[in-house]
């Protein structure tokens, strides 16, 4: 009997590390999907690195009362599917949005992002927004057009200075 005991206090132990070290934890009701798309999601989600994981409530519950996190209480009803992504804040909620598009049984009910409780409305904003190569990305390209400008304004005073010379 008190192997069980340990085995549940392991396993709460765990979640709660999970909610502590993940950039995000996003909470989903899959009622309703099919084998078929269970497997699609679950692929897409390995793909870019989200573990993705369906936990008992009860343990949840004891997990995120262990991180300070209880206001989670409130949406670990019936079916929890847990997606945990320790490095990109982006990656389970655009991917888990992005389906539930699709597929209208999925169901997003809320979630962590940096250690604090998301809304429904704050997870779907950060679906909306691109994921770290994309920000790496823009950020780079704003670096640029300064010295891309400068260039350009070098390039056409030289051409000028050519065809007044010609």
């Amino acid at each position: 009997m008190s192997s069980v005991i340990e085995q549940k206090k392991q396993v709460v132990s765990e979640l709660a590390d999970k909610f502590r070290n993940s950039k995000s934890a996003v909470l989903v009701d899959y009622r309703g999907l099919d084998v078929s798309e269970v497997t699609e999601l679950r692929s897409q989600l390995r793909e870019a690195g989200v573990e993705f994981k369906v936990y008992k409530n009860t343990m949840t519950r004891r997990a995120v009362d262990e991180v300070e996190l209880s206001e989670l209480n409130e949406v670990l009803q019936g079916p929890t599917a847990l997606a945990f992504h320790e490095d990109d804040a982006v990656a389970p909620a655009k991917i888990l949005n992005n389906f539930a598009k699709d597929h209208d049984n999925l169901e997003i009910k809320g979630g962590v992002v940096e250690g604090q409780v998301a809304t429904l409305e704050q997870i779907k904003e950060l679906a909306n927004l691109p994921n770290y190569e994309g920000l790496v990305s823009m950020f780079l390209s704003v670096l640029q057009a300064p010295i891309r400008n400068f260039a350009y304004a070098t390039q056409a005073i030289a051409d000028q200075k050519e065809e007044e010379s010609a």
